[in-house]
């Protein structure tokens, strides 16, 4: 089981819970795949970059699956994308909370296993970023378009300040829950603004439409 504190414990899984969702919606939305189809993207959303780091740190059989509940709030943001995906599009502003949310804390947590795992500072800034976005780029994939981490919306830039803040952190000393708390706050403040505004990362010139 996990034994992280209660609060980062409950955003954890609150992140876990809209990156189903988000996923789900993003197969409802983008394919004609059946109940299967949907629910397994779901998952792979919200799971996905998880596993992908416990698997580069060594961590076997993963974190996600030694504990159930992260699989049972996986299935259930799924089922509830799959079942209301036709009503959900008017909910995009909250769910776009919660997918920062689950992006921050990923972020954070990812990095600070990172670490704790002995990895340099940014081998475990990379992969606190990974932690973030490793299930939607895998998602992305899957269904043939190319991983919206990878285009121009501000994305893996405020994973990466998230992880960075992190690391630094505990570097120096500074780590625990006020510390982590801070630093997603931070990476969910870059991560709104990018939305409310619409700012996108740089791209080559010519490169954008």
């Amino acid at each position: 089981m996990n034994t992280e504190p209660p609060l980062l414990l409950a955003l954890d899984f609150t992140g876990t819970f809209a990156f189903a969702l988000n996923g789900a919606l993003t197969a409802v939305r983008a394919t004609r795949l059946d109940i299967v189809g949907v629910l397994t993207l779901g998952m792979i959303t919200a799971l996905g970059g998880g596993i992908l780091r416990d698997l580069l740190i060594g961590q076997t059989p993963p974190g996600a699956l030694q504990d159930w509940r992260y699989l049972a709030v996986a299935l259930g943001g799924a089922l509830v994308a799959f079942a209301l995906g036709q009503w959900l599009h008017r909910l995009e502003t909250p769910i776009n909370v919660l997918d920062a949310i689950g992006l921050s804390t990923f972020a954070v947590l990812g990095a600070n296993k990172a670490v704790e795992a002995g990895l340099g500072i940014g081998p475990a800034i990379i992969l606190g970023a990974i932690t973030g976005v490793g299930g939607g780029t895998i998602r992305d994939t899957l269904i043939g378009r190319i991983p919206s981490v990878l285009q121009s919306d501000l994305y893996a830039i405020p994973a990466l300040i998230g992880a960075a803040l992190t690391v630094a952190a505990l570097h120096t000393g500074l780590y625990g829950l006020p510390a982590a708390l801070a630093a997603a706050a931070v990476c969910f403040l870059v991560r709104m603004i990018g939305v409310h505004f619409g700012l996108q990362a740089p791209a080559p010139p010519g490169g954008r439409a």
